[in-house]
């Protein structure tokens, strides 16, 4: 049992899943145990859903720790920690409760684990308020291996709402520790590209019309670059249930990773997904930042471990971004600034996030 207690008000700020997963991942980092009250107090459903369950569960069995409150619709948890270990651990949310969600409160712990990991994680893969499979692999995990972080992650079976049904195999060693990064450069956007998928008996048709509206809008803005959203039908081997979305990315001269994506609903047009997608990934370019919206929380607790100083540059700081940071200052002795940028390609929704981490070593080196 960890001799440590910390506390953290689960209805602060952005009130949500978010201060779970921040809370967890760190307390069970340095070892220490941690209560949570007020868990998701202004939502429709307050307390604990399957899926946040289900992240707390992986954080308890990654540690050999303990729960207490761990249950559906709990308000308050208290979660004591032990030795971070590797080897192979499941977490399933049995709905379309988001496997990037699950990644997010489990690879930073595992990091710092005695020996490599293996991580079968089951549930949605493409799931509303969360991000889609595709941007997990190819936004946020190039984009945090720049902290030195490595891992494969295997997509094994898409999911959709509401059954989910879906698996990510997710592969990490553990590190020294996290190197401090500075994305600061934004350079030109050089390539821009996705994909529009449908599964189950939905026809191809609605991808194709997806991809269409959302190159037709993209390029009234950014006419010099070829722009290639696949649009695909989803073998039925490889996804389960009924589903479609977007997903767009794109790249800068300097290795900057930016998404706009929309998932299909009943009763919304296919041509507004394609659009909202769109209009989603060109907001993020247009603030000349190096990161996109979803990605600022994302690595927030990664600068916080990190063995130095990290600066990013991005539009405005999302309320989920100021939540982690907030977190991360009350578990740590981490120190955040934020700045507007003040430069030549600055407008005025640029803005520096800049931390000072503290050096989080692995015992085990």
């Amino acid at each position: 049992m960890a001799a440590t207690t910390l506390e953290m008000d689960g209805s602060i700020m952005e009130g949500g899943g978010q201060i779970l997963r921040v809370s967890a991942a760190l307390s069970c980092i340095q070892g220490a145990s941690i209560k949570i009250s007020k868990i998701r107090a202004g939502r429709t459903t307050p307390g604990l859903r399957p899926q946040h369950l289900s992240g707390l569960e992986l954080i308890r069995d990654l540690c050999d720790g303990h729960l207490e409150g761990g249950e559906v619709g709990s308000t308050e948890i208290t979660l004591s920690t032990g030795k971070i270990k590797g080897g192979n651990h499941v977490a399933d949310t049995k709905t379309a409760g988001s496997v990037g969600l699950l990644l997010q409160v489990a690879l930073p712990c595992v990091l710092f684990a005695d020996s490599p990991s293996e991580l079968s994680l089951k549930g949605g893969t493409n799931a509303e308020m969360a991000p889609q499979i595709d941007y997990t692999l190819k936004v946020f995990k190039s984009m945090v291996e720049k902290f030195g972080v490595k891992f494969d992650c295997d997509l094994k079976m898409r999911g959709y709402y509401p059954k989910g049904g879906g698996e990510i195999i997710v592969k990490t060693k553990p590190v020294k520790e996290l190197t401090p990064v500075n994305f600061t450069e934004r350079g030109n956007i050089t390539k821009i590209y996705g994909r529009a998928f449908v599964a189950g008996v939905l026809p191809h048709k609605l991808a194709k019309d997806m991809s269409t509206i959302a190159v037709r809008l993209i390029r009234k803005e950014i006419k010099d670059l070829y722009i290639n959203i696949q649009s695909l039908q989803e073998k039925k081997d490889e996804a389960f249930g009924n589903g479609s979305g977007i997903i767009i990315i794109a790249e800068s001269s300097t290795g900057c990773i930016f998404a706009g994506s929309a998932l299909g609903k009943k009763g919304v047009y296919v041509d507004k997904v394609g659009i909202e997608a769109a209009e989603m990934l060109l907001r993020n370019i247009r603030h000349n930042g190096c990161v996109d919206e979803f990605l600022q929380d994302q690595l927030i607790i990664f600068m916080a471990l990190a063995n130095g100083t990290s600066r990013i540059r991005t539009g405005p700081l999302t309320l989920h971004t100021q939540t982690a940071i907030h977190v991360a200052e009350q578990l740590t002795k981490a120190k955040f600034t934020v700045t507007k940028a003040e430069d030549d390609n600055a407008n005025s929704d640029t803005y520096i996030i800049e931390c000072q981490g503290i050096g989080m070593a692995n015992p085990n080196f």
